[in-house]
């Protein structure tokens, strides 16, 4: 654990007493017109900073500082660019609690998993460093006297765009694929939670030459759209919502042709079978709801438990009870499991959810609510809530919620429960709980999803690839795939004399 909860409170305060700019050519900046947008603590509605709310101008401005930067940049060695991103993912872990107090009271998540985020970021980009000297390009047979040879060139200017759910994570971690192949980056950090995204404009300053990175804080509606739409960015990733994607491919498509990656939304399944070990389930769902982590926020929480009959009433029973221990708390409690949601606008959703569950006939049978307690009264918490006598003609069985509710749905036929788990336009993760290593492999095979867990969930794995089918994304993040996306390939044609 890391402190207490009134010398964390201190701690950011201090952290607080700074100005909030941009990174932009190596300079901290504000935006060029002087505007600025309010970030409030989720946990209770207080004034935590201004920061820049960058423009047209800005995005400009940021483009055209990396693409200065890229050809110093692109034309140094593989070893160096290494080098650096090893030197920025040590700095990261040597600030780490200063980066999980930012976005522990930036986002209300807790602030244990959000130090728990800077160190994973930092395992990725090291990761990264390393993964990348085994990229190289061919040599092909050729029809005449000639040799023929493909290479791996970078893009030149990237612009990624991230969400609130886990800032600092994928700030840090999603610079090193960009750069470790030669690209240089425009980074839009998120509206509602950018502090730690801009904090880390320090250490980056420190760690790569002026322009390769460049921060930007603003809307996605303006900051967002003119980088997506810029004509000198070739290359778009987006981590956000479905219809964010749709709105990132739409715009990009207007304005040129890009290569765009979205790591979007799911509405993910796990499929228990009759020989599952209960108490397993029962930890493993709880697990996949991420209430720990994130409150549920985020895409790849597994919110449809389907239970084979047989099985069904032990499991809910068991899960209720494991929900009701999460110590819901203080984002700045070391002590905290589950904080609170990030925004007005996300906890009306939420309850907007639940008031159709019970509404379309659904059994609320634990949370739907605020925690008791007074200290729980002023912010954005909501208990962890299950619904069972869900069915998928029910809004909460097909729509991504992005919060701590599940829907749980009795099965007696699995053939049935796979087909209804494919029935969604989504297709980011599923689960699938046998003790049969026949049934857990074909079931695995016949989830359109791009991630699946055997008896699991919720993991991520060091290197292995994690983006999703249908219109829960295209490409994807994390494993090798995803530093190859930021290389182009060039055939080159040698003659024979």
């Amino acid at each position: 654990m890391q402190g207490s909860l009134e010398s964390n409170k201190s701690a950011v305060a201090t952290l607080l007493d700074r100005d909030w700019l941009m990174l932009i050519g190596g300079d901290r900046v504000g935006a060029s017109d002087g505007a600025t947008m309010q970030i409030t603590a989720p946990h209770d509605g207080s004034l935590l900073a201004k920061v820049p709310a960058a423009g047209a101008a800005d995005v400009d401005a940021a483009v055209a500082a990396a693409a200065t930067a890229f050809p110093a940049w692109r034309d140094t060695n593989l070893l160096e660019r290494a080098e650096m991103i090893r030197g920025f993912a040590s700095r990261m872990r040597d600030r780490a609690t200063d980066f999980g107090l930012l976005d522990a009271v930036d986002t209300g998540n807790p602030v244990t998993a959000m130090i728990g985020d800077v160190m994973m970021a930092a395992r990725w980009l090291d990761y990264h460093a390393s993964v990348a000297f085994g990229i190289t390009g061919d040599t092909l047979p050729s029809m005449t006297r000639s040799w023929l040879m493909t290479r791996k060139e970078p893009y030149g200017v990237v612009g990624r765009i991230i969400p609130y759910n886990h800032p600092i994570l994928f700030a840090a971690a999603k610079v090193g694929a960009p750069l470790i192949t030669g690209n240089t980056l425009v980074l839009k950090v998120p509206d509602q939670a950018p502090l730690s995204s801009l904090l880390m404009a320090e250490v980056v300053a420190e760690s790569f030459p002026p322009g390769v990175v460049n921060i930007l804080s603003g809307s996605g509606a303006v900051a967002g759209d003119a980088l997506v739409r810029h004509p000198d960015v070739k290359r778009i990733a987006l981590i956000g919502s479905v219809p964010t994607g749709q709105k990132v491919m739409a715009a990009a498509a207007e304005v040129g042709i890009k290569h765009v990656t979205l790591e979007l939304g799911g509405k993910n399944a796990m499929i228990v079978c009759p020989d599952a070990n209960p108490s397993a389930v029962v930890k493993g769902a709880a697990f996949g709801m991420n209430c720990h982590w994130s409150q549920g926020q985020s895409c790849g929480s597994t919110t449809r438990l389907f239970l084979h009959e047989s099985l069904h009433d032990q499991v809910l029973t068991g899960l209720v009870e494991r929900l009701k221990t999460i110590k819901i708390g203080h984002p700045l409690d070391p002590a905290t499991e589950m904080g609170c949601l990030v925004s007005s606008a996300q906890y009306e959703k939420v309850h907007h959810y639940v008031d159709s569950a019970r509404r379309e006939g659904a059994r609320l049978v634990t949370g739907g609510g605020r925690p008791p307690g007074e200290e729980f009264e002023a912010g954005f918490y909501v208990e962890p809530t299950v619904f069972a006598d869900v069915d998928m003609s029910m809004t909460i069985a097909r729509e991504e919620i992005f919060g701590p509710v599940l829907s749980v749905l009795r099965f007696t036929d699995l053939d049935a429960a796979v087909a209804q788990a494919n029935a969604l336009p989504f297709g980011l993760t599923g689960a699938i709980w046998s003790n049969d290593i026949a049934t857990a492999v074909s079931v695995a095979d016949r989830l359109d999803t791009g991630y699946v867990w055997i008896n699991g969930s919720g993991s991520h794995f060091l290197g292995a690839p994690f983006g999703g089918h249908k219109n829960s994304g295209t490409g994807s993040e994390e494993g090798i795939e995803e530093l190859e996306s930021f290389l182009q390939t060039k055939t080159v044609n040698i003659p024979l004399r």
